[in-house]
């Protein structure tokens, strides 16, 4: 299986809308980077600071997302298109 690749790595932001549990706190709670080969590496910037490593951005999300009530914002305009979608 080939691996995909983009011609850039792109920054972003998780955007906590409505904190569940009470311990990210809501707004920017995150910040994150998609590598070119589509992984993903997370920062927590709350007291509880962590990092996180992921296959994916959907991946991430289905993780971190609360259905709809954390969002990721992206900081860099480059939009990645995975042909196999």
């Amino acid at each position: 299986m080939a691996l995909k690749t983009f011609d850039t790595m792109r920054r972003f932001y998780l955007k906590r809308l409505e904190d569940e549990s009470g311990v990210s706190g809501s707004g920017r709670v995150a910040e994150g980077i998609e590598f070119s080969d589509g992984s993903c590496a997370l920062n927590w910037l709350t007291h509880t600071a962590c990092h996180g490593i992921y296959k994916n951005i959907k991946q991430l999300e289905s993780v971190h997302g609360h259905g709809g009530k954390t969002i990721v914002e992206w900081k860099d305009d480059e939009v990645h298109v995975d042909p196999a979608e």
